[in-house]
């Protein structure tokens, strides 16, 4: 018998979920506890900007200033800034609309209607990105207010009202980013890389075991070929992360800090990024050839079986970038030049197998040469990665007397 009604296996699953959400926001520098804290810090720049523009402005309509000040609330302090500006800049181009047909033609339908289209077709500007549609809205907001005050003075004082309550929720939201706990993702370009780094390291450890067994079939080479041209998004992905951690040193003050003063930058991330890139299109590439290797015979299945110990030792070297960390990248980088050499011998014994089993490279028909060809330039690759590591590893992670590479 099964335990339990279908209804409360789902909520245990449900609830064992929350709780293991709960843990890793507590336990490390993850997505969950990035999460906690732009909640965190969005509820308290609301209620200082509510406390201003309540208590302190006494505005009419003071829930401008908190909904400005979470709006603006983003991951890096650049980006804050960047959209609160955008931000103002939209709400200051509805509200001149409304303000100047509003005069000019007085709070009836047509007016709305004129309004309504001029702030959309504002909001379309490329320069407010995101933001364009707060035009309309800012201009909606602002034609409520217009209609619903006496007399033109209050009426331009409300509207004016307005604008500083943004301004003011944008200013609480900005500071509030930049004193709380600000940001400073550089592991965002690490967890790219190692993101990348576990999708190679997976489809290569699957990969070298069926060859080294004899001739794969076509259901499973279509398959490898299928994740291997899945990749796109996560490449995408990983250049964001990495975009991300560049953007988070701008404007802010912990870049300063002893910690983060001596970081060598992401110019070398953004090479391995590159590098990697290169290599699951090679993987994908290497698949494809495999598609053409089905048929048996005699030279065949030996071939596979060297680069099968060729792939295993691929898979090595995508194991050491699965778990790349700035603390340790020059031990890292060392490894991974060990492990590129012996990457590199079994690729010469793939070449030597070739020329003792006497097989036609230049053969269109057949996939050695396509095969050879791959693992060559997939070893680049990783030779050039591992020159990259050893480049920027960060001086204070060398050994005593070390020299620089």
């Amino acid at each position: 018998m099964t335990g339990g009604t279908t209804s409360e296996r789902t909520g245990t699953g449900r609830f064992t979920a929350v709780a293991q959400w709960w843990r890793r926001a507590f336990s490390y520098d993850g997505d969950e506890r990035g999460t906690l804290l732009v909640i965190g810090k969005s509820a308290l720049a609301a209620g200082l900007a509510w406390l201003l523009a309540h208590d302190v402005l006494d505005a009419r309509s003071p829930a401008f200033a908190p909904f400005s000040a979470v709006l603006i609330m983003q991951v890096t302090v650049y980006r804050s800034v960047v959209q609160s500006l955008r931000y103002v800049g939209a709400v200051v181009a509805g509200v001149l609309v409304q303000a100047a047909l509003g005069f000019l033609a007085g709070p009836d339908l047509l007016t709305f209607v004129l309004v309504a289209v001029i702030a959309l077709a504002i909001g379309r500007w490329r320069v407010l990105g995101a933001q364009g549609p707060q035009v309309a809205t800012a201009a909606f907001f602002a034609f409520s207010t217009y209609i619903t005050s006496s007399g033109d003075s209050q009426r331009v004082f409300r509207l004016g009202e307005i604008v500083v309550l943004v301004l003011l929720g944008c200013a609480v939201g900005t500071a509030v980013n930049v004193l709380v706990v600000p940001p400073l993702r550089y592991r965002s370009a690490e967890y790219g890389i190692r993101s990348l780094a576990r999708t190679l390291h997976d489809l290569l450890c699957d990969m070298y075991p069926v060859l080294a067994g004899g001739v794969p079939d076509q259901d499973t080479t279509e398959g490898w070929r299928a994740r291997a041209a899945r990749t796109g998004e996560m490449i995408g992905q990983a250049r964001s992360g990495l975009e991300e951690s560049k953007e988070s040193l701008q404007f802010n003050p912990w870049r300063l800090s002893r910690r983060y003063r001596n970081h060598p930058g992401f110019q070398g991330y953004e090479a391995v990024l590159g590098a990697l890139e290169r290599t699951l299109y090679q993987v994908a590439a290497l698949t494809r050839g495999l598609d053409r290797a089905m048929e048996e015979d005699e030279a065949r299945r030996p071939f596979l079986q060297r680069y099968a110990a060729f792939l295993k030792a691929a898979c090595a070297v995508a194991e050491v970038l699965t778990t790349l960390d700035e603390t340790t990248l020059l031990a890292q980088a060392k490894r991974l030049e060990r492990l590129t050499g012996e990457a590199a011998a079994r690729r010469d014994e793939v070449a030597e197998e070739t020329r003792r089993l006497s097989l036609s490279l230049a053969d269109p028909s057949a996939p050695y040469g396509i095969l050879v060809t791959e693992a060559t330039r997939l070893l680049e690759e990783f030779q050039y990665t591992c020159e990259v590591l050893l480049e920027v590893a960060p001086a204070g992670h060398r050994g005593p007397g070390e020299p620089e590479r």
